[in-house]
C-alpha cells in the first residue's frame, strides 16, 4: 500500500515507486547496449555518425523523462487526526509545502465516483475549502482509504 498509519493518529501517503534507482541504472544500461549494437555494424562509415546523434538523443530523452517520473514521484501528504483539529500536508516535489486544517467535529470526507479527475476521487472539505488526499493512489488503494478514513474521522480523538 501506498499509505500507512504512522501511529493511530498520523498517516502517510505516498506515489508508487515501479521502478527503484537500481532498476533505472539497468533500464539505462540495457538501452544504451541495445542501440550499440545496431551502431556497431556502422563502425567505420559515415552512416555511424548519421544515425549515432539519433540515438544518444533517444538515450537522453529516457534519462530525461526517468528522472522527471522519480521528481514527480516524491509528493507526500501527511494526515493527523488530533483530538479537535485534522491537519492535512502536502510537500509538492519542489519541496513546497501546502496546508489545510480544520476542526474535526466539520470535517466532511467526500468519495466522488465518478465526477473527480480519477474514479472514487476522495477529498475532505472544512474550513471553506475542499483538497484532495490521495489522487495519486490506486483506484482501489482509494477505496480502502474512504472507508479506513469514514471509520477514524467518525471515533473520537
Amino acid at each position: 500500500m501506498s499509505y500507512r498509519w504512522i501511529t493511530p493518529e498520523r498517516l502517510e501517503l505516498r506515489p508508487h515507486r515501479s521502478l527503484p534507482r537500481k532498476g533505472f541504472a539497468v533500464v539505462i544500461l540495457l538501452f544504451f547496449a541495445l542501440v550499440t549494437i545496431p551502431l556497431a555494424a556502422m563502425i567505420g562509415t559515415a552512416l555511424l555518425w548519421a544515425l549515432l546523434p539519433f540515438a544518444m538523443t533517444a538515450l537522453g530523452a529516457l534519462w530525461w523523462g526517468l528522472q522527471r517520473s522519480y521528481r514527480d514521484g516524491e509528493v507526500i501528504e501527511v494526515l493527523s487526526l488530533e483530538e479537535n483539529e485534522v491537519s492535512l500536508t502536502r510537500t509538492e516535489p519542489g519541496g513546497a509545502l501546502r496546508t489545510w486544517n480544520c476542526n474535526r467535529y466539520w470535517v466532511r470526507l467526500h468519495k466522488h465516483e465518478r465526477d473527480g479527475p480519477v474514479p472514487h476521487y476522495v477529498t475532505l472539505s472544512g474550513n471553506g475549502r475542499e483538497v484532495e488526499i490521495g489522487a495519486f493512489l490506486s483506484e482501489e488503494e482509494r477505496q480502502a482509504l474512504h472507508t479506513d478514513l469514514a471509520r477514524r474521522l467518525m471515533s473520537t480523538g
